[in-house]
């Protein structure tokens, strides 16, 4: 597949983090529940690289998880449910900002965890550009310092899912024994995560079909260490429309919070209440 190049003009940047924050700014404004800052790494306040501080780190970002759901949802989640909740937002938000820009450019950030700081009250993520990002031959792009070229789309597609383990492994291993869920789970969540980003951004767009088929090149099948692809299926309603669902590889939890309300994608969700979900 091809898509239809949308490139932001490296003369406008005369360096990578500068076309990095170009981007991420552009998807902040297309997507309304991305609550990403992009900021120069020097802004003060509550924010904290937490995940890389250690235990001390980990453990507040998992209480301040928690401390969310109690003032949300008015309910006290286990421990090992806020670490998954955090870490599925975290993954989340990370991936879409990978696989936002792959989408829309055809460009691979490099997002170190060291990159991402988050306040611990909202949520919220600050993300400060890196210097280096990995694109196509015929980007202009290519002609500054940082930017590596690859040959082909397929090329492109590995150096996204790359990135995208390079960030989440020291991520796993910091907030993982939190959530008492063995590697297969951690890392189908990450897929799980950077494939309905991609879903989102294009439903946002009006171009949900050329999305389904972008994340399912992105992961056309279990690609170590992903544990599954995106294993996209149509549902046809009532109207004889067909609307792409798929069954996430590792749950949400989101279902322990809200009984009656698991994710539409979720395990537990059957293709009836789907389709009652679709008005069909």
């Amino acid at each position: 597949m091809t898509l239809a190049l949308d490139l932001a003009p490296a003369e406008a940047d005369t360096d990578v983090p500068g076309l990095l924050a170009t981007s991420y700014r552009r998807l902040t404004s297309l997507c309304e529940v991305l609550s990403v800052h992009v900021t120069d790494g020097g802004r003060p306040g509550p924010l904290r690289p937490c995940l890389m501080e250690g235990q001390e780190g980990a453990e507040a970002f998992v209480d301040a998880e928690a401390a969310r759901i109690r003032e949300r949802y008015g309910h006290t989640a286990p421990r090992h449910v806020a670490a998954s909740r955090a870490l599925h937002d975290y993954a989340w938000s990370v991936g879409l900002l990978m696989g936002g820009v792959w989408y829309l450019e055809r460009r691979v950030p490099r997002i170190a965890p060291e990159d991402v700081r988050i306040d611990l009250a909202s949520g919220a993520f600050d993300i400060t550009p890196g210097a280096r990002l990995v694109c196509l031959p015929d980007d202009p792009a290519v002609a500054l310092s940082g930017a590596l070229p690859v040959a082909q789309e397929d090329a492109l597609r590995g150096e996204l899912r790359q990135a995208v383990a390079t960030h989440m492994g020291p991520v796993l291993d910091a907030i993982g024994p939190y959530t008492r869920r063995g590697s297969r789970a951690l890392w189908g969540m990450v897929a799980d995560d950077l494939v309905s980003g991609i879903w989102y951004l294009g439903r946002v767009l009006g171009e949900e079909a050329t999305a389904v088929r972008a994340a399912t090149e992105v992961l056309p099948s279990a690609l170590a260490p992903f544990p599954g692809g995106a294993g996209f299926r149509p549902l046809r309603t009532a109207d004889g429309r067909e609307h792409p669902t798929r069954t996430r590889t590792s749950c949400c939890l989101y279902y322990t919070i809200r009984p009656g309300e698991a994710c539409s994608t979720c395990p537990r969700t059957c293709d009836a209440e789907r389709l009652r979900r679709l008005g069909g």
